[in-house]
């Protein structure tokens, strides 16, 4: 069986990993960037480009590389199987939902949300329900897990951990989930 965006090039997801480095060097070169690029309920009418634009700013090199480790394995996998302009409609639909989400349920309307962790929920989605039985392995499982186990445990995790705006976790997954089950839908469809 082959898929519809095999052999498609890993730009994209270059292209992303690219954006968000740069910008976290910018972040670490001038903090105050986050006033401008950062989510936040209380300055969203002044903003409202930071409904996007959060997610290429990073609290600190942990955060960045964990997303950004993250986006290339998921991010690589999806764009082959799907192609470039449905792994980039998922991407961004995830986390700007993520974003909505975290407008609609802020912890203070002065907090702020950064990073590409519902764009990435949004993938690991996708990914669960297409291929559930994947097998990966998560750092420090030594074990491979199934994907969708994995995808479920990390967002268990990290979604509740202090100082995570579980709204764009929870915002990303639930889009991915929907568009996973939408195109497997139609992968059934085509292949059987």
């Amino acid at each position: 069986m082959t898929y519809r965006g095999q052999g498609s090039s890993t730009i994209a997801v270059w292209l992303l990993i690219a954006i968000n480095l740069v910008l976290y060097l910018v972040r670490v070169i001038n903090p105050d960037i986050i006033y401008n690029l950062g989510l936040q309920q209380a300055g969203f009418w002044d903003r409202p480009w930071t409904l996007v634009s959060c997610m290429f700013i990073h609290a600190n090199i942990w955060h960045i590389l964990a997303n950004m480790v993250t986006l290339y394995f998921f991010g690589s996998y999806l764009n082959r199987l799907l192609g470039t302009t449905k792994f980039l409609i998922v991407y961004f639909a995830g986390g700007i939902l993520g974003s909505i989400l975290y407008l609609l349920f802020p912890p203070s309307p002065y907090d702020f949300a950064v990073g590409a962790s519902g764009a990435i929920f949004a993938l690991g989605g996708v990914l669960a329900v297409m291929r559930p039985r994947l097998r990966v392995l998560v750092f420090p499982i030594p074990v491979p897990l199934p994907l969708w186990i994995a995808i479920i445990g990390i967002f268990a995790i990290f979604s509740f951990l202090p100082n995570v705006a579980w709204q764009a976790h929870t915002g990303g997954l639930a889009l991915g989930l929907v568009a996973g089950y939408i195109f497997r839908r139609r992968e059934r469809y085509r292949y059987y």
